[in-house]
């Protein structure tokens, strides 16, 4: 998803409303589908320059951007994820927010690690969150990270040794700085060590884009699914239910964990 130049409220409620037409558009023409996931702080540009215009970007979890997805959650009766800047008693965070198919904030999960490197400030202008979120999704557990979070590998660990998540949504905004090319190789990793799917999802445009999508194994025969490296595309996949029980029953990694690791 590309985002234009989001700097104030009124631009971010004209581009919200043209996200949700697009993918209302595209989905008029398609199957339907459970879940629809949108990048990290998919509501505005990520930038000081919008960071430092919070006060006017930021909302609560009934503001207006909120609305317009819910809208479009229940006109293709689907769960959306999105990502905004999110108003607190304290500040500032970082959240992906799920809505039902009826439109309702099932969660809102918000950054707990935030970057502070290359094209990231993200310290200077926010609170970190402070707890995992896990949701049922007719029969999956998901869970959302987003961005960094991914190169900390003790919380996708948790998240699907304790919590049982089997479909992570990592959504991003990989700016195309030092730090990018690493990324996917975090995202595969989580993806095969954790044995889950794996949707890492960044905005599109020439400095963002190369999203990918992962199994619970990649090969040379099955590899991860990329996105264009710059355009904005619409992607849908069907995730195999037995897939992570398969893919874990012959690759033995979890099973296979010592019970200590301690000197």
């Amino acid at each position: 998803m590309a985002i234009p130049d989001v700097v104030r409220a009124s631009d971010r409620d004209r581009h919200v409303a043209s996200i949700t037409e697009r993918i209302a558009n595209y989905l008029a023409d398609s199957a339907p589908v459970d879940l629809i996931v949108l990048p990290e702080l998919c509501t505005m540009t990520y930038s000081r320059e919008a960071f430092e215009m919070l006060d006017d970007l930021a909302e609560p979890l009934d503001g207006p951007s909120a609305t317009r997805f819910a809208e479009l959650a229940r006109a293709v009766n689907a769960m959306v994820v999105f990502g905004l800047a999110c108003c607190t008693d304290t500040g500032f965070r970082i959240s992906q927010v799920i809505l039902n198919g009826a439109g309702e904030v099932a969660a809102c999960y918000d950054k707990m690690h935030l970057c502070q490197y290359g094209a990231s400030c993200e310290k200077e202008f926010f609170e970190r969150g402070e707890r995992i979120t896990v949701i049922d999704l007719k029969g999956w557990k998901i869970a959302p990270l987003i961005c960094y979070d991914i190169r900390i590998p003790e919380m996708t660990r948790a998240l699907v040794l304790e919590h049982h998540a089997d479909l992570l949504l990592h959504c991003g905004a990989y700016f195309r700085d030092e730090s990018f090319a690493t990324w996917h190789s975090f995202a595969m990793t989580r993806a095969m060590e954790n044995q889950a799917y794996l949707l890492s999802i960044n905005r599109a445009g020439s400095h963002y884009g190369n999203s990918l999508f992962c199994s619970p194994w990649m090969d040379e025969n099955h590899p991860a699914v990329a996105f264009a490296e710059h355009a904005e595309q619409f992607r849908i996949f069907e995730l195999d239910p037995d897939l992570p029980t398969n893919t874990r029953s012959m690759y033995t990694f979890l099973k296979d964990r010592h019970a200590k690791y301690s000197l």
